[in-house]
């Protein structure tokens, strides 16, 4: 009976090749839980180049994904593994192998958890490239939390500090609070939609593209939007960054403001682009104000408050702040294009974000790298230890000017481009309040030189304060970690149809 019950049931499509990156980090995760396990003390360095190989090793499916060319569509539309998903993916594996690069020494010489700590850098990740492709609410819902629960251990992983402790639990709060709210903005949207899946027949997109967007659907979506930006720290929700960002050891910090953050922005492109856009630009009016203001605010507040700052990884966790309010213009931008009936215009905007994404992961992995590197000599992150950094160690500080320099949008450095696909975004949009947004942006983007320039001003123009002059050494893992990154700034700034290819494709 129960057999012939049964028997009309369809069996879910499971394409092994199309989750062989997800399969790789899930075994990587579980060989890094048995060697730590297994090896002793001395040898617990090797978790971390475990670690490092897995990582490497998923990309190659990826590969093999990319070249063969095609979609792979599973579980009635949930799961996608297309373009977009897999230049996500790759970003968000080459970002935590760097963020392995940066933590080897820096862990290994503190008193850290070696195995616990990769393994929930692993498991963060996984829930990031589930997160690339998913394309419904349930299955969204439950890579972010995945993202989210291990970073907040993390955040607190210098267990005998208080201000990492501090950092821990306010992440955490504000964590559960943003959780909460999204996934009551969501409960909401699916019981007026009835759907779960944010695009194709029987969907939320469908729904709406039918019935328009009623007031509680208007409400559910302000909700869910309020919980994200939460998540990529989006001002006036931002106040958590700031102490996490000083409080966790800075390999996590460096994490966090890029992978974390994206996997956020990742999230937000799917429920808005995937879910909240329609062609006929029936929705579009409901969501492109709210995430309007967000960037505007964000770009504005982050910005003046980094000038303020003493302490080089406070700056730049408003700069990181400043920097989400930029990526936040071009999904203004999609919305007032699809509100006017363009979609191509849109799907250019969106685009523009996952170039942002991936320039930004490069210049600010890079400047964590570089802030690593000093204070393995100084013991400080105040941006006074950077005064003469230019005779101690050139080196660093010619590439830590690159970073800032790129970060502040300065030609030829990849920073520019990632500045300029966002304008052109904004302004194609061509209504006033695209054009309002755009000069905001403009502004926002000179203010950001001022701070962006104290640190090289002081690498320069101030004497050394102490009398040692010996070189500053830098571990392998760290060196390989800036030399990664300076090569992708300096290299897309000079050559950016490399990236500019990558986010034709996405969309």
């Amino acid at each position: 009976m129960l057999l012939a019950a049964t028997a009309h049931i369809p069996t879910p499509a499971f394409d092994w090749h199309a989750f062989a990156p997800d399969l790789v980090l899930v075994a990587t995760m579980v060989v890094v839980l048995i060697a730590d396990l297994l090896l002793p003390d001395r040898e617990s360095w090797r978790t971390s180049s475990i670690a490092a190989v897995g990582l490497l090793g998923a990309l190659i499916p990826i590969a093999t994904l990319a070249h063969s060319g095609h979609d792979r569509i599973m579980f009635d539309g949930a799961y996608v593994v297309d373009h977009y998903a897999l230049a996500l993916k790759a970003f968000f594996i080459i970002a935590t192998y760097i963020t392995v690069l940066l933590s080897v020494d820096y862990i290994g010489e503190g008193d850290y958890y070696n195995g616990e700590f990769y393994f929930l850098l692993l498991v963060s990740t996984f829930g990031m490239s589930v997160m690339a492709g998913a394309r419904d609410l349930i299955t969204l819902f439950v890579a972010l939390e995945t993202i989210s629960i291990p970073t907040f251990v993390l955040a607190a992983f210098r267990k005998h500090d208080r201000a990492s402790n501090e950092a821990g639990v306010k992440y955490y709060l504000i964590g559960v609070l943003s959780s909460a709210l999204m996934l009551y903005g969501m409960s909401l949207i699916y019981g007026v939609t009835g759907a779960t899946r944010l695009s194709g027949p029987n969907s939320i997109s469908s729904y709406m593209s039918l019935h328009g967007t009623v007031p509680l659907v208007a409400v559910a979506m302000f909700l869910s939007l309020v919980g994200f930006a939460f998540k990529v720290s989006a001002v006036p929700f931002h106040f958590w960054a700031p102490d996490t960002y000083e409080g966790a050891p800075t390999p996590v910090t460096a994490f966090l403001s890029v992978a974390s953050k994206a996997g956020g922005f990742v999230a937000l492109i799917n429920i808005v682009y995937f879910g909240f856009f329609l062609p006929n630009g029936r929705a579009a009016d409901s969501w492109w104000p709210v995430l309007w203001v967000l960037a505007a605010l964000s770009m504005t507040l982050g910005n003046l408050t980094a000038l303020r700052q003493t302490n080089i990884v406070r700056m730049l966790a408003y700069s990181s702040v400043a920097q989400g309010g930029f990526m936040l213009v071009p999904f203004a931008a999609a919305g007032i294009a699809g509100a006017d009936g363009h979609p191509g215009k849109a799907a250019a905007a969106m685009s523009a974000v996952v170039v942002y994404l991936l320039i930004y992961g490069a210049m600010n992995l890079g400047a964590f790298a570089v802030v690593i590197a000093v204070a393995r000599r100084t013991r400080s992150a105040e941006i006074s230890s950077y005064d003469g950094l230019w005779e101690i160690a050139p080196g660093l500080a010619v590439v830590m000017g690159i970073f800032l320099a790129s970060l502040a949008g300065v030609p030829f450095f990849a920073g520019w481009f990632a500045k300029f696909v966002m304008f052109r975004a904004i302004i194609d949009a061509g209504t006033g309040w695209a054009i309002a947004l755009a000069i905001i942006a403009a502004v926002n983007s000179v203010i950001a030189f001022f701070f962006y320039a104290r640190p090289i001003r002081a690498m320069i123009f101030h004497a050394p304060t102490t009398e040692d002059r010996t070189p500053i050494v830098i571990p392998q893992p760290l060196f390989a970690a800036i030399a990664l990154t300076v090569a992708v700034v300096v290299l897309v700034g000079i050559y950016p149809q490399v990236f500019a290819r990558v986010g034709e494709l996405a969309f």
